[in-house]
């Protein structure tokens, strides 16, 4: 691979942001493959959301580590990347926002990829995502990015010419977005707490903008069971619903041909994650309590974060962003 140093920007500036909440042993080995990356980060934020272990004591001590962002609450996964994207721009002068959560250890170079692919690309991606794999190396289905559909020939082309693919939404297991997108199009919507989150806000920032899949970064995902998040989710198949929801009714993410694609999508699923479920009945419950629960507004994320460390970041960018 070309040396990632040679095909860096003027004055670009890398910030990976790692969201913890009690898996501290897990959270060491993140943090180690992050400080073993062959293109070195300028900076890493640890968002803690308000752990219960020593997870954010033990990131203080490793010395990858620019900032511990210490939260009051758990604000889950959405409040957490919220939180760690908006200090990364806002403290940390970023240009590029690496995010992964804190049971995902990075190969050595996976940012190098990322930012190779998105050097030699015609054009100016805003997001690229790496392949996640389990621990004995296959894909990880929870983190299978969704490709854009009705891609041109032209394009495909392109992005294969850098051994990529175009993609519509991903995870955050591992994502590379520009800095300039988010204050376009704003941060994760904090209320969702978890589950859609990344698809909501990937979706959003690439409604009308180019993102990649570039299987060349590799990351592992460490889940305890290997599995697409439609098997049992128990009682957070409620946030399931309830974000779904949201994001078809109240998000700028997707376009009325998306609406239709992922409405007929997530009927299937959740018709399939019922099905599967060992107790269809309380299922059935949380079906109806998100779809009730979706009908409120979501609160807004500089109100979830307003009496916390974080809140004029999350204002200063929430501020200048432009929902198209």
């Amino acid at each position: 691979m070309v040396s990632t140093r040679a095909e860096q920007e003027p004055g670009e500036r890398v910030v990976a942001v790692v969201v913890a909440y009690n898996r501290a042993d897990l959270l060491e080995r993140t943090l180690g493959g992050l400080a073993g990356q062959t293109r070195p980060l300028d900076a890493v934020v640890v968002v803690d959301n308000a752990s219960t272990d020593d997870s954010a004591e033990r990131s203080a001590r490793q010395p990858v580590v620019t900032e511990v962002v210490r939260l009051p609450r758990n604000t889950g996964g959405a409040g957490g990347f919220a939180a760690g994207i908006a200090r990364a721009l806002e403290r940390h002068h970023a240009t590029l926002v690496w995010v992964m959560d804190d049971d995902t250890v990075p190969a050595a170079d996976a940012l190098a990829a990322l930012l190779h692919a998105r050097a030699n690309y015609p054009g100016t991606p805003v997001l690229l995502a790496s392949r996640a794999d389990w621990h004995d190396g296959r894909e990880h289905p929870m983190n299978t990015p969704r490709e854009r559909p009705f891609v041109s020939p032209v394009l495909r082309r392109r992005a294969a010419g850098v051994g990529a693919r175009h993609i519509r939404s991903a995870s955050f297991v591992s994502v590379l977005v520009d800095a300039r997108i988010v204050r376009e199009r704003g941060l994760p919507v904090a209320s969702y707490f978890l589950w859609n989150d990344d698809f909501e806000y990937t979706a959003r920032l690439l409604r009308r903008r180019v993102g990649l899949y570039v299987p060349a970064s590799r990351v592992f995902h460490l889940t305890r069971v290997f599995g697409a998040s439609d098997a049992d989710p128990g009682p957070r198949f409620f946030n399931e619903v309830r974000n779904k929801v949201w994001v078809f009714t109240r998000s700028s993410a997707l376009g009325p041909l998306d609406r239709v694609l992922y409405a007929g999508a997530t009927v299937l699923r959740w018709c399939r994650t019922i099905r599967r479920a060992q107790d269809r009945s309380a299922m059935v419950r949380l079906l109806w309590k998100g779809l009730s629960a979706g009908l409120t507004p979501p609160v807004t994320t500089v109100e979830v974060f307003r009496d916390t460390p974080v809140a004029q970041d999350v204002a200063a960018v929430e501020r200048g962003a432009r929902r198209a």
